[in-house]
């Protein structure tokens, strides 16, 4: 065998190592989620049995009936997060979309000074700013009101950053073509900018949804009232006094992760190649 056979079957072997190692992973990410599916159609007495079955031997839809049934308002709390999570979402992608355009299009004095210490505040972690917004809100009027997590949501400067990254790779050329034309800036950003970054909104859409969809802590904290929590917040109510109904729990679960599903599917071509061009300029 001549020396480029050999390169080609050393490249072929670690490509076959490579893929077995990431099927492993992927298999090892994914058996968490199979079994929290399972449990959820189990009897609270057969959840942790050992060994695992995985086909659960008394098959119910009990937990799902409790979730969406009971007294614990599920359906509630699950239209809190839609309207979290919808609004935190529309603000994020208006405002970044906005701001990353002005820095990657715009040029003003003082521009990249600006723009890094915007991107600097990444380094604050989310629990650092949980005491300040608290005062700042109780202030405001607007501790235990939706506003306490949808406002946060909608001004982040990673949106800002990932969405300058991508406009960037748009040809300036194209901007002042539209600037010869009499379009201003407005009229250049509606009409060139954001129809050539379906793929980067789309993936700041999924990475938003799911955070801000998720969040806990936020809810937590700036949140009293039952009627006004989130399904993060409103799965400890199905823990009750003496026990916990663990089948429930999972049943919530699972029905709290058809709308992220939902979202990545409906966008997930345009989140790839979002990924994929995000951060690289030509």
């Amino acid at each position: 065998m001549n020396r480029a056979g050999s390169y080609r079957a050393r490249k072929k072997h670690i490509k076959l190592l490579l893929t077995v190692i990431m099927s492993i992973l992927a298999i090892t990410m994914v058996i968490p989620f199979v079994w929290m599916v399972s449990a959820s159609f189990k009897p609270d007495n057969e959840i942790f049995d050992f060994p695992i079955k995985w086909i659960p031997k008394t098959f119910t839809f009990e937990n799902y009936v409790k979730v969406w049934a009971s007294s614990v308002p599920f359906y509630l709390f699950f239209m809190n997060s839609v309207k979290v999570t919808v609004l935190s979402v529309l603000g994020e992608v208006c405002t970044s979309a906005l701001a990353g355009y002005a820095f990657a299009k715009i040029k003003f004095k003082g521009r990249n000074l600006a723009f890094l210490l915007y991107i600097s505040t990444l380094i604050f972690p989310a629990q650092m700013m949980l005491i300040p917004r608290f005062v700042m809100f109780s202030n405001m009027g607007l501790y235990n009101t939706h506003w306490a997590l949808i406002l946060p949501g909608m001004f982040t400067a990673f949106g800002t950053f990932m969405l300058k990254q991508f406009f960037e790779t748009i040809p300036d050329e194209l901007c002042e073509s539209a600037r010869i034309d009499g379009a201003n800036h407005f009229i250049t950003f509606s009409r060139i900018i954001v129809p050539l970054s379906t793929s980067a909104f789309a993936a700041l859409i999924i990475f938003m949804f799911v955070s801000n969809w998720n969040q806990y802590e936020a809810a937590l904290v700036y949140l009293r009232s039952k009627e006004l929590a989130t399904i993060p917040l409103g799965l400890s109510y199905f823990q009750e006094e003496n026990s916990t109904s663990y089948g429930a729990i999972m049943a919530a679960s699972v029905c709290s992760l058809i709308p992220i599903f939902a979202v990545f599917l409906a966008f997930q071509k345009q989140f790839v190649q979002g990924i994929v061009t995000t951060g690289l300029k030509e």
